[in-house]
């Protein structure tokens, strides 16, 4: 069935309110694409969420938190505002605990309150616990929810015990292995269980190197590490060693696009990574603002160049012509340069001592990408103006491209070292530096071989 289809079927289950035909589309459907169908009928205004509240109801409560947990934090919060305080609960109660957690967070003060005192004391202690990190750090992002082994428990017994929890834990593929102090000793995978022998103690068959990460750190080393080393979960330690949660694949790639997001939005001088039909027009106006009024006052060096050549330009009328193709060039090519960097950077695959080998890649690749489109704008320059011009638009073009590349590769190591955010080397930046600096070099080079004298 489309989207399309999925959206008008939900569209008539609401107007039916028939409860059996509810929960038999919902059982024969995937529920992300339901949520996502619910998320576009309100945003175009066919339902509401009191209306989708009502549908909610009419669900089996395995559907209820699939389809909840699939939606936007958001609309989450809204239909949580309209739910009965003992729906909410009954509903939280069986949530993944890390999703819980977000919404719990995001929940009214009076309605945490309500939701926090009416909560059995296991659950209200957990997720206590998980609000209580910073909301970069990894601990904002792990679930409590997780499969611990004893080191002296036989391989039968843990598969029993793994049996038991498998239904309400978050991932049973790999479990950890724990001491009496709740340290973590190793890690065992549901494969390792199954091709054991029944009597084989965990000891004998766990892994003993752990890759972790520190609850205090950021959230991009957790989706770094799972990716590095190929892991479906990843145990997270407090400033004891104890195991304390674990960071899931799903996750960690929720956190890398929104990190990689981030970065893009910084690339391009926005510094705004939110739902673009959320943000308001004095939102989107104060993020964009600073930048671009900033790189007009770096553009009015582009503009004094210009002026101080003014004579070579009344008696060469066709280097006008080139000037935005050369200087465009220059932005382009670092703009390339720096976005790779950036992009590098983040990722964790080049840091901060490997500038000089990466310049000396960038100067061979720049030289190679001048001399083929100094190649093909000589060709224009001749038939525009002749030998000299090609001449001109040639060099030029082959020194503002290695220029243009050097500062695009440079400027983030350079904010790196400086402790600022790479990713704030946006295009706009590097292209407004390479424009200044492309319009001295043309017209620098045209004086040399013109033998056109610059009164100063």
């Amino acid at each position: 069935m489309t989207f399309y289809n999925i959206s008008q079927e939900l569209m008539s289950l609401h107007i039916s309110q028939n409860q059996s035909a509810v929960q038999r589309f919902l059982a024969s459907h995937p529920l992300a694409d339901c949520a996502e169908a619910f998320v576009a009928l309100i945003d175009d205004q066919q339902l509401n969420v009191l209306e989708v509240r009502d549908l909610f109801r009419l669900m089996t409560p395995e559907s209820q938190i699939t389809l909840l947990e699939y939606l936007p934090l958001t609309l989450q919060t809204n239909l949580a505002e309209y739910l009965d305080i003992t729906e909410l609960v009954q509903l939280t109660q069986n949530m993944a605990h890390d999703e819980r957690a977000d919404l719990i967070a995001t929940l009214s003060i009076p309605l945490q309150q309500q939701v926090l005192s009416t909560i059995e004391h296991e659950h209200r202690v957990d997720i206590e616990q998980l609000t209580s990190y910073p909301q970069s750090s990894v601990g904002a992002i792990m679930t409590s929810d997780f499969a611990t082994l004893a080191m002296n428990s036989t391989v039968e017994d843990a598969i029993k015990q793994l049996k038991h929890i498998a239904r309400d834990s978050e991932t049973i593929y790999q479990a950890y292995v724990v001491d009496v102090q709740e340290c973590l000793q190793g890690t065992v995978s549901l494969r390792d269980l199954i091709l054991a022998k029944p009597l084989q103690t965990i000891s004998e068959i766990m892994t003993r190197v752990c890759i972790f990460v520190r609850v205090e750190e950021a959230q991009h080393i957790a989706s770094q590490a799972i990716r590095k080393y190929d892991l479906l979960a990843l145990p997270v330690l407090d400033i004891n060693n104890r195991l304390i949660g674990i960071v899931t694949y799903d996750d960690a790639m929720d956190v890398a696009e929104e990190h990689v997001d981030r970065h893009i939005h910084k690339t391009a001088a926005v510094n705004y990574s939110g739902n673009l039909k959320d943000a308001s027009i004095t939102l989107m106006y104060r993020k964009r603002v600073f930048w671009l009024v900033l790189l007009v006052f770096g553009n009015i060096f582009s503009g004094a160049g210009i002026a101080h050549f003014e004579d070579m330009i009344e008696s060469y009328i066709a280097l006008v012509f080139f000037l935005p193709l050369l200087i465009d060039s220059g932005g382009n090519a670092g703009s390339q340069s720096a976005t790779l960097m950036v992009r590098a950077l983040a990722t964790g695959d080049i840091i901060a001592k490997d500038w000089a080998k990466m310049l000396g890649k960038e100067l061979m690749i720049a030289a190679l990408l001048g001399i083929t489109m100094a190649l093909a704008v000589s060709f224009l320059g001749f038939w525009r103006g002749g030998y000299d011009i090609a001449l001109v638009v040639a060099v030029t073009m082959q020194i503002v491209v290695l220029v243009g590349s050097v500062v695009g590769m440079s400027l983030p190591f350079l904010l790196n070292k400086m402790k600022l955010d790479p990713a704030s080397a946006s295009a706009p930046l590097v292209t407004s530096i390479a424009d200044a600096l492309g319009v001295l070099i043309y017209f620098s080079v045209a004086s040399l071989i013109l033998d056109m004298p610059v009164s100063i």
